[in-house]
């Protein structure tokens, strides 16, 4: 068994190649020897994002404060709200991240395929986010 303290877990800015706007990750969980899946909580202050990506092995999100949106790459972008549990498919290309007026907090699953989790793209111009 293995406890992680909250205390343990640092909190650090998201990389701004990555987002956009002030985003805050906090690695709950990383991978073990006998797993692939790793765990983060991300916080959106508002009108915060990531930039287009996919997961090669996908990914799970479990929202858990504020509110949210998301896009799936072709689609409309669709409102997020804590309880709400989100999969993206393998290569699915998406972006998500808090709504314009209100922060957004989800925790992150990913698990790995050939040490990759994510291959990130171009971020979300503010037009593609206001639409």
């Amino acid at each position: 068994m293995k406890i992680t303290r909250n205390k343990e877990i640092e909190s650090v800015q998201g990389p701004e190649e990555y987002f956009t706007g002030k985003v805050r990750v906090e690695m709950q969980f990383g991978q073990e020897a006998a797993t692939k899946a790793a765990g983060a909580l991300v916080t959106f202050e508002a009108g915060a994002r990531t930039a287009w990506h996919t997961h090669p092995a996908g990914q799970t999100l479990i929202i858990t404060s504020g509110l949210g949106w998301l896009q799936k790459e072709g689609e409309q972008i669709i409102e997020i709200a804590p309880g709400d549990v989100i999969y993206f498919e393998p290569d699915e290309k998406h972006w998500h991240g808090a709504s314009p007026n209100k922060a957004m907090s989800h925790l992150a699953i990913q698990e790995e395929i050939n040490g990759k989790v994510v291959d990130w793209m171009e971020k979300v111009s503010d037009a593609q986010y206001q639409k």
